[in-house]
């Protein structure tokens, strides 16, 4: 099974995941500087359901473009999801 191979769809994946990396920049900041908490926690969530949401998109990308059959697709989702 081979990854996503549409342009647009990589660039759309590797934006998200950058924005993903610049919530764990912020987390990293929160922790070394003691913030409370909630906020930390909240922050940790939010980063984990967007690398979540970038999991998802790239499995659609993967069954838009055929990359993927239906057991393929069940397979990674038991197996990482």
């Amino acid at each position: 099974m081979s990854f996503v191979a549409e342009q647009a769809r990589k660039k759309a994946l590797c934006a998200r995941l950058a924005r993903i990396e610049g919530q764990l920049r912020g987390l990293q900041k929160l922790i070394d500087a003691d913030a409370d908490a909630e906020k930390t926690a909240q922050q940790m969530a939010a980063a984990r359901k967007a690398l979540d949401k970038a999991f998802f998109a790239m499995l659609s990308d993967l069954i838009a473009e055929g990359k993927a059959s239906a057991d393929e697709v069940a397979t990674l989702l038991l197996r990482f999801a």
